[in-house]
């Protein structure tokens, strides 16, 4: 287990390094956007053999709901996660906080978190259960992390994961919206992985 968590600290630790430092180094909004999807990309292909890598929370508890990871890996994994997105995010001065914009109100933003964090959970366990290779799972779930910060970014942010958002936001001291991110991804996780096994439920049924 040691290992494992290890291997989620370090990718985790990875995405938020890349991520947010390319923000720390003035990128535009792409350029951000496909730092995000690389470095997810990178942490799938090299911590992926060890842990899964999950590097974030909510996708763990999804895992855990789906049957994909045992119960007492949830808290090691999320621990790992947290301290991973600490240490990078102070390595960057905090930089990349996830803020809601001013434009949109908390109960649209709270849709938006929910709805591409479900969109990112329902895309990982569709491409695992299409494919092994890891190549291809790592490039699609990269894929579509730059691809919903590119859309969704100018509005909240787009967190997607729990870990991204508590490391930079405690470094910078912006800890008021810290229970929003958490909540609104956990529960677009969890809808994806409730969602694919009653499929598989109802398809195991039919046969």
């Amino acid at each position: 287990m040691w290992k494992r968590a290890g291997a989620e600290l370090l990718g985790t630790a990875l995405m938020v390094a890349v991520g947010c430092g390319s923000i720390s180094y003035g990128a535009s909004a792409a350029i951000v956007c496909l730092s995000f999807g690389i470095a997810v990309t990178m942490a799938i292909i090299i911590f992926g053999p060890i842990s899964g890598a999950h590097i974030n929370p909510a996708v763990s508890i999804a895992f855990y709901r789906h049957g994909n990871l045992e119960k007492n890996a949830v808290i090691p994994y999320i621990s790992a996660q947290i301290i991973g997105a600490l240490i990078a995010a102070a390595a960057v001065s905090g930089a990349g906080p996830t803020t809601i914009s001013s434009s949109h109100s908390y109960a649209s933003a709270f849709i938006m978190e929910v709805f591409i964090t479900f969109v990112l959970m329902a895309n990982i366990l569709w491409i695992i259960s299409k494919s092994e290779n890891r190549m291809i799972i790592s490039s699609w779930v990269g894929g579509w992390v730059a691809i919903l910060a590119f859309l969704f970014g100018p509005a909240t942010g787009a967190s997607m994961n729990p870990a991204r958002t508590i490391g930079p936001n405690i470094i910078s001291g912006i800890y008021s919206n810290i229970p929003f991110y958490i909540l609104s991804t956990i529960i677009g996780a969890w809808l994806a992985a409730e969602i694919f096994l009653r499929i598989a439920k109802k398809k195991s049924t039919l046969e």
